[in-house]
């Protein structure tokens, strides 16, 4: 009988993995056809970029907490709390990443006269806000 259980999921972990193949091939398809900002870039400040991968791995950190918590069946609402703090962090991340680009890009920008910064801004807020 253990050995149906153990077929039973190497035929889930394939199907999974065919599953994982075909999306990334989705985001590969994707990419290529990307209207978005993609091609453009951000010289960052050293203090800014230092802030920014700071924050990046903590959240990181967290994350890995989380799946630890998982893995070592913890109670599921000390996961919750987690999983909230988590996503905290990564609003707080966008709030500080939004900040930066409106004073830097945004504003030098509007400055050029370059006026789809402000339809790319406020389409990026929209995306923020689902």
């Amino acid at each position: 009988m253990k050995e149906n259980v153990k077929s039973e999921e190497a035929v889930k972990i394939k199907e999974t993995k065919s599953e994982d193949v075909k999306t990334d091939e989705a985001k590969t398809a994707n990419t290529s056809k990307c209207e978005c900002c993609c091609h453009k870039k951000k010289e960052r400040s050293e203090k800014e970029y230092k802030d920014l991968i700071h924050r990046l791995n903590r959240i990181e950190g967290q994350i890995r907490g989380i799946k630890r918590m998982v893995e070592e069946d913890a109670y599921c609402p000390d996961i919750l709390v987690q999983v909230s703090a988590a996503n905290a962090a990564l609003n707080s991340f966008n709030k500080v990443l939004l900040a930066n680009h409106i004073r830097t890009c945004v504003a030098e920008d509007i400055r050029e006269g370059k006026d789809e910064t402000v339809d790319e801004l406020v389409k990026t807020l929209q995306k923020l806000m689902k």
